[in-house]
């Protein structure tokens, strides 16, 4: 299946966003260059080569959401979004890289004391609008970073946010520099880079995670769980993995059904489970779904009856119009009650039937056993995966709990009456 549009949407408001702020992060880095070398301020061309790595990482980001946002192929049938996740990796290693450049710089200021000269005004002034273009690239990269779920352009942003900092830093140890005090510079310095890299070494780490496909977020997965668990047909879930691929997630899990649905049933469930779990997770692209039966052999079955006698109730000749149902819990080993339910819908002219299945709809119901079904019930109960079977009338519930074991009763495949007969009989 190719990228979807929603996907595809996501990647280019990604790198629009990267480019951007690769554009205003060179124009800093060269004007940061220029007065640093025009007024001789080692600091300054030190925040400019600062910058430049930023600069490449910013890049390398829009570069990997371009990649990311390639067509899948026959050789990359999974897509590209790993791009992403690489160049993200790369961009720690810059990060790591720039701390430590920092670092150098600032350990260097404990043992060399600036001359003072001229107050350096431009340098102060450009540091200062350094500070503020960081502040707003940061604040759109983070912004469109979480909407789109792209770990580089976080990565990118919470670099930019300590470029606030830096700038800051840098524009006080010019100030300090001047007035020949180069310890604290130098110990604010080293303070910042030993940020910087911490900060690398989160990204070179979260980046290492994604690619060995660790669960980067089992409270997902938790979620996840208890939403497939939530859908009618589904019998228990296990084996959630979640893989984080570029600024998307793959879903893969397994899920339960009752041993009685048929294959084509199956089909229909897992589909309707991915479906369920892609429209309520918008950063989840693809989800994969293993069914298997059920381990229990318990079934959850109703039946319509005329009267309340346990086991010997006498079953109705309706679905919809019984005044009874009994919930049977069935085995192997035989059948067991587990609840009634009085119709309390009876004396409504219409949809009777649909108000019965809404109402006992939380049992998980598998069998429905009657004599005869109209046809939005009938429907119904076949959207929410439950089996039907035709049994006599006045028989009671044990006789009918005998034949099914003995697989002596006929499945239903169509309503047995239509819409208006439904509700011509119950007028």
């Amino acid at each position: 299946m190719s990228v979807n549009s929603k996907s595809v949407e996501k990647l280019k408001r990604g790198q629009k966003v990267a480019f951007m702020a690769t554009f205003f992060t060179l124009l800093l880095a060269v004007t940061k260059g220029a007065i640093g070398y025009l007024f001789d301020s080692k600091i300054l061309l030190a925040d400019a080569f600062h910058s430049g790595a930023d600069l490449l990482a910013i890049f390398a980001s829009g570069f990997g959401l371009w990649l990311a946002g390639k067509k899948k192929s026959a050789k990359f049938p999974y897509g590209l979004y790993k791009a992403e996740t690489l160049v993200t990796l790369l961009i720690g290693i810059f990060i790591i890289a720039a701390g430590a450049g920092i670092f150098k710089e600032g350990f260097h200021k404990f043992f060399h004391v600036t001359q003072k000269g001229e107050l350096p005004v431009l340098p102060l002034f450009v540091s200062g609008l350094s500070a503020i273009g960081a502040f707003f690239i940061a604040r759109k990269e983070k912004k469109t970073g979480k909407e789109i779920n792209s770990q580089s352009l976080i990565a990118n942003a919470q670099e930019s946010f300590l470029d606030i900092i830096t700038s800051i830093v840098v524009l006080a140890g010019i100030w300090l520099a001047y007035l020949r005090i180069p310890l604290i510079e130098g110990l604010i310095i080293v303070f910042i880079s030993l940020l910087i890299v911490k900060l690398g070494i989160r990204s070179v780490w979260m980046s290492l995670l994604a690619l060995l496909d660790a669960n980067l977020d089992p409270a997902l997965a938790s979620l996840i769980e208890k939403k497939i668990n939530e859908i009618y047909g589904v019998k228990g879930t296990s084996e959630v993995k979640i893989r984080q691929s570029g600024p998307f997630k793959m879903v893969e899990c397994k899920i339960q059904t009752s041993p009685l649905l048929p294959l084509y049933r199956a089909h229909e469930l897992a589909d309707k489970t991915e479906n369920s779990i892609i429209k309520t997770y918008g950063d989840v692209e693809s989800v994969f779904i293993h069914v298997e039966p059920s381990r229990q052999s318990i079934v959850s079955a109703i039946i319509p009856v005329k009267d309340i006698d346990g086991l010997n109730s006498k079953v109705h000749g309706h679905f919809g119009r019984a005044p009874y149902y009994i919930i049977l819990r069935m085995s192997d080993k035989g059948a067991e009650i587990e609840d009634f339910y009085y119709n309390e819908f009876l004396d409504e002219k219409k949809h009777i039937g649909i108000k019965v299945i809404k109402a006992v709809i939380k049992y998980k119901l598998d069998i429905l056993f009657t004599c005869q079904i109209g046809e939005l019930s009938f429907y119904m109960l076949k959207e929410n995966f439950v089996d039907i079977y035709k049994i006599d009338e006045n028989s009671t519930v044990r006789e009918m709990v005998k034949k099914y074991h003995g697989n002596r009763l006929e499945r239903i495949v169509a309503p047995t009456h239509s819409l208006d007969e439904s509700q011509s009989a119950a007028s």
